[in-house]
């Protein structure tokens, strides 16, 4: 991770152009959004948890990366991808990617650790990022830390969508359910759809090849802590 000082420099100043400047809680959050191709009506399989170490994780088995195109493009879904754009925790360790090297089409990255603390990553990993964040978590009860924090969560993860999670193993999408639901979000309602690493459909977005990076075309939502009143 030597790069990454260099990059995430370079990834403020290409994001902060890309900035929302509408009023309160859309004005704080900076985000590019991408829009559905098509809208799907299919009637979608009640959550279910995987076999084995995915179920551990909170892994659907029926809608991850492999069966997830079939559930691209609703207009009842939200698609949510919760790693960081590059990641200070050595995911080399266990054959991921500390960078977001590309995304599933049509899913919004939000990072999980500006959402709180991150406790529970395999020793090998090591420690992510540990600065500003929404909440903190302690004993599975989360506090906001921010007055605005749960009007950004609810704008990040409407509840009156269903909520589909995604992000480089299946990690920080089970930690994001695990979250919501222990803020009163249906659980009913929220997926944990797997690990980009493994995906290998036909809407897979690259943004790095080799050392060039193209991060300015991921829809990314960066919080604005600045912005926001401490409690």
């Amino acid at each position: 991770m030597k790069k990454s000082g260099i990059i995430i420099t370079s990834l403020v100043l290409l994001l902060g152009i890309a900035g929302i400047v509408t009023c309160g809680v859309v004005g704080i959050i900076e985000d590019e959004k991408s829009r559905p191709q098509e809208v799907v009506s299919e009637v979608l399989p009640a959550p279910e948890l995987a076999g084995g170490l995915r179920g551990e994780m909170g892994i659907d088995k029926n809608i991850n990366e492999n069966t997830i195109d079939r559930y691209l493009g609703r207009d009842d879904v939200v698609y949510r991808d919760m790693r960081m754009l590059v990641d200070v925790a050595n995911y080399e360790a266990i054959g991921g990617d500390s960078y977001l090297s590309g995304y599933v089409k049509g899913f919004e990255v939000v990072p999980y650790p500006l959402l709180v603390n991150v406790e529970g990553l395999p020793e090998a990993v090591g420690k992510t990022y540990t600065g500003l964040t929404l909440f903190t978590q302690v004993d599975g009860k989360y506090t906001p830390n921010y007055a605005e924090s749960v009007e950004i969560l609810e704008y990040l993860f409407p509840k009156d969508k269903t909520i589909f999670l995604m992000c480089g193993g299946g990690g920080y999408a089970g930690m994001t359910k695990q979250m919501l639901v222990s803020l009163g979000w249906d659980a009913e309602r929220i997926y944990n759809v797997g690990g980009y690493w493994y995906y290998d459909g036909e809407n897979n977005v690259k943004v790095k090849d080799g050392d060039e990076f193209r991060y300015w075309e991921v829809p990314y939502h960066d919080i604005r802590f600045e912005l926001l009143h401490k409690l």
